[in-house]
């Protein structure tokens, strides 16, 4: 493993040192053998497609499909642009807003903790310079999943630690978000929640592009346990090579909302963002692959 994570590194690294510009050309040219020759998970996109937008017909669907695949091919070198990409230059091309006010209401309320849905829309590697935005003295987190290969686990560590803040294990976030509350360590934490949970992480479940679809609850679960501002990130695409993302509040009291209200909040504000620009999400993750009918009857079973 270790041997594979240097030649990885290695590999990806000096790849980096190109300007981005050329990388875009490479990513031009990783399009046509991705789609046509590999067609890398085609049918799983096409059938997300027409399954998320029945309006649509199908020149429609087929031009998002090539447009998500040419999008996909420049978050490829985009991320791994990463290893050697300059603080100033990220800074210009990923910013933030609404950061101030999510500092300012931490302070006023004395919060430990700021939530934030994000989701798997437009470059989420590149949200991890979020530390570059905010105070000292406030922490950056994020909750992600392990990848099997262990090579690739690593790099990616390393690639969304670089800029100061903490990856969290998924299966550790409980435990860290309690030490990091015993020591009043002011913190802003990510929570990808666009995913499809196991069967036994599902508790709810919420209409999501015309399916009823199982969520994470732990981003509210938890938030309400802490007593964490709990906000959403609404990410667009300004051009190629340049994102903005905005904080956006969800409730002024997330305690007194009721149960599962943030969550379908959260996935009703994805979906409306993912519907804009619907080229930018991936859609190439089996988000649907467990049904409603298929939980009931393992619960009844069970």
């Amino acid at each position: 493993m270790r041997i594979m994570y240097y030649i990885l590194f290695s590999m990806w690294y000096l790849l980096s040192l190109l300007p981005l510009c050329i990388l875009y050309v490479f990513s031009d040219l990783l399009y046509y053998p991705l789609y046509y020759l590999f067609r890398y998970r085609r049918k799983v996109v096409r059938t997300n497609l027409n399954n998320s937008f029945p309006e649509k017909d199908k020149k429609e669907i087929v031009q998002i499909e090539k447009k998500f695949y040419h999008f996909f091919c420049d978050y490829i070198m985009e991320t791994i642009k990463l290893l050697s990409m300059s603080k100033k230059q990220l800074k210009r091309r990923m910013a933030f807003g609404g950061i101030e006010e999510i500092v300012q209401k931490m302070a006023a309320e004395d919060k430990t903790f700021c939530f934030v849905y994000l989701g798997h829309y437009c470059n989420w590697e590149w949200i991890a310079s979020l530390p570059y935005w905010v105070p000292e003295d406030v922490l950056c987190g994020q909750i992600y999943h392990p990848l099997y290969n262990k090579a690739m686990d690593r790099l990616f560590l390393r690639l969304r630690n670089q800029f100061g803040g903490e990856c969290i294990a998924m299966k550790e976030t409980l435990r860290r978000i309690i030490e990091l509350k015993r020591s009043k360590q002011k913190t802003i934490i990510g929570f990808i929640s666009d995913q499809a949970p196991k069967w036994n992480s599902i508790h709810h479940w919420t209409p999501f592009f015309h399916r009823e679809t199982p969520v994470f609850i732990g981003t509210e679960r938890i938030g309400k346990q802490v007593d964490a501002l709990i906000y959403y990130a609404d990410v667009k695409r300004l051009r190629r090579g340049y994102y903005h993302c905005e904080f956006k509040q969800l409730a002024e009291q997330a305690k007194s909302v009721p149960d599962y209200e943030l969550t379908d909040l959260y996935t009703q504000l994805l979906e409306k963002m993912i519907s804009d620009n619907p080229s930018y999400w991936l859609w190439s993750h089996k988000r649907w692959k467990r049904t409603k009918e298929e939980w009931i009857r393992r619960q009844q079973n069970s």
